[in-house]
């Protein structure tokens, strides 16, 4: 865990407790995915079987901004599922869970209104992992966030590296209107908090790898396969149902 992490005194004792479920997933995600030999598949079920298993933690959900004009999120501000999603740019299982994951959760959550995902920044990999991240915060001024997004996590395109000339063509890619603006954006006091933010935040959680998720304050981590998401998303949907219900009895 970051040292920073290691400031934060205030936090209740269950988000305490969110923290540590969110800190040992996280490195069993690391591990499972980064360990040679057969044995992967093995201890990748045993992962899931153990992500099964992970409460809620209400709490953890005021971390959902829901805000309407939220560049860097998508799916509507009053959906009954929020899914923070952190996660860096120069990830290899972030952009599996790009490419492969959401946009299918995106057809089938986000747009029948259930579901909204909200992006934070998670740069952990050093001077590049910051640049794009950087670079994201920047197309999402001119709202092409999500389109810088999908060209950033094309397949090859985290091994073409995030130097300046190359998120200029991903900007211009994602169809970015003003590029000049862009490159100011990008190397912007404004930028560089926006991501800190978002950074800390994690951190503040205990996340420790990407990419890290809290699905109306449960966690989950790593590049998990579509049923671990959709189980997640039902059954938060289910409980904000039943908070409704129990409201409207009242």
């Amino acid at each position: 865990m970051s040292k920073k992490s290691k400031t934060k005194k205030n936090k209740p004792y269950l988000i305490g407790a969110g923290v540590a479920v969110v800190a040992t997933l996280a490195g069993l995600a690391s591990y499972t995915a980064t360990r040679p030999g057969p044995s992967v598949a093995v201890e990748q079920q045993a992962e899931e079987r153990a992500e099964q298993q992970v409460a809620a933690y209400p709490e953890l959900e005021k971390y959902a901004r829901r805000d309407a004009a939220d560049p860097l999120a998508i799916g509507r501000a009053d959906a009954p599922v929020v899914m923070i999603e952190y996660a860096d740019f120069a990830c290899g299982y972030c952009g599996k869970f790009a490419r492969d994951i959401e946009p299918a959760l995106i057809e089938k959550y986000v747009d029948a209104g259930v579901l909204r995902i909200e992006w934070r920044n998670f740069p952990i990999f050093g001077e590049e992992s910051e640049r794009v991240a950087r670079a994201s915060w920047a197309a999402g001024q001119q709202g092409r966030f999500w389109p810088f997004h999908r060209a950033a996590y094309a397949e090859g395109a985290k091994e073409r590296g995030f130097a300046k000339d190359r998120l200029l063509a991903l900007a211009r890619e994602a169809g970015v209107p003003d590029l000049d603006r862009f490159g100011r954006d990008v190397d912007s006091a404004a930028a560089r908090a926006a991501v800190a933010a978002d950074q800390e935040q994690g951190w503040s959680l205990g996340a420790s790898s990407t990419p890290s998720f809290l699905v109306n304050g449960r966690p989950i981590a790593g590049a998990q396969p579509m049923e671990t998401f959709a189980s997640a998303i039902e059954s938060a949907r289910e409980s904000a149902r039943e908070s409704a219900r129990r409201e409207a009895a009242k």
